[in-house]
């Protein structure tokens, strides 16, 4: 792939799996994190398999940070083609027990936080053959629903918004902006919660597996491609068919 591929929240979960997706095809991946120690131990296990990764400590709730980091980056590599928004959190509160501090929380880091990130790197897309922004949300909010994520799911709905107009905005530029909804897909947070809650979890899907991250990676990498070049301002929904029965 030969790109540079900026992955936030990139050091587990769903964002490594997106890292790792990328840096198997070639692509100089940089892997960003509030934790530089987990982004460090990400970066080197993915060049290990053969990729090109690198370790970058950001915070997305601070657009300065973000700032910095995208210049760091230009200035290592000489180029950002891609940027793949995916830091996010998803504490759990119930509705009648929120408070206001959990609500900024969620929103801070998933909706702010995907407005630094994208801001900032647009004066290096704009430098590129092409660019390509690609926005982890969910199916949690634009989709469907779920107790005790109202926040999240508010937050997830949001990204959506901005990415449509985003999208609008950034076109003439040969960027576009695209959102990739995950359902139930294997991390380390559901591996901790037993075998027999992944088991129910799996039963609801019509596939009757969860997904895997790298599912979601390639979905992403599709969208990062310049074959794709015609397709902005859209979602795909990664959810093993969760969302298609009635009840």
């Amino acid at each position: 792939m030969g790109k540079t591929v900026i992955v936030t929240g990139g050091s587990k979960g769903i964002g490594k799996g997106i890292a790792a997706t990328f840096a198997k095809q070639g692509a100089n991946v940089v892997v960003v994190a509030r934790n530089l120690e987990a982004a460090e131990a990400c970066a080197t296990e993915l060049a290990g398999d053969n990729g090109n990764a690198f370790a970058v400590g950001g915070d997305v709730t601070d657009r300065e940070s973000m700032g910095d980091v995208m210049k760091n980056v230009y200035e290592k590599f000489g180029s950002i083609d891609v940027l793949c928004s995916n830091a996010g959190i998803f504490p759990s509160a119930n509705l009648e027990d929120m408070t206001n501090e959990d609500w900024d929380l969620v929103m801070n880091t998933n909706v702010k936080g995907t407005f630094h990130a994208v801001q900032a790197c647009i004066p290096y897309l704009k430098q590129a053959e092409y660019g390509r922004i690609v926005i982890t949300s969910s199916i949690t909010g634009p989709v469907t629903g779920y107790p005790g994520w109202s926040h999240y799911a508010a937050s997830k709905a949001a990204q959506l918004g901005f990415m449509r107009t985003a999208a609008l905005e950034l076109a003439s530029e040969n960027i576009t902006v695209n959102a990739v909804l995950p359902g139930n897909i294997l991390t380390e947070g559901l591996e901790g919660m037993g075998d027999e809650y992944l088991k129910e979890m799996a039963a609801s899907i019509p596939m009757k597996k969860l997904g895997k991250v790298e599912d979601i990676g390639y979905a992403a990498l599709f969208l990062a491609t310049k074959e794709a070049g015609f397709i902005t301002g859209q979602t795909i929904i990664v959810d093993g068919g969760q969302i298609l029965p009635e009840n």
